[in-house]
């Protein structure tokens, strides 16, 4: 593995991992006030285009990383709109 890979993989899971502690925040606080959704969508948006991207140079890293940030944003979304109806 060379250094490039090394630091694709790195980059992939700190870009993934990155909407994590927002998750767990709503999980724990079950309050999504402040919580954008306009930022979310902007970052589904982004998500999309990266698994988009990540087919066509055919980069199983880029497609993995972009699948996981694109769950963890999906569930964050959902979240976020859930409690912030229960908020309102």
């Amino acid at each position: 593995m060379d250094i490039i890979m090394i630091i694709g993989i790195t980059a992939s899971v700190l870009t993934a991992a990155s909407l994590l502690p927002q998750l767990f925040k709503l999980i724990k606080e079950k309050k999504a006030e402040d919580v954008s959704t306009g930022m979310l969508a902007v970052l589904f948006a982004g998500i999309v285009l990266w698994i988009c991207y990540g087919f066509l140079k055919q980069d199983p890293i880029i497609i993995l990383a972009n699948l996981t940030s694109l769950i963890i944003n999906v569930i964050t979304l959902v979240l976020t709109v859930k409690y912030k109806r229960k908020d309102g």
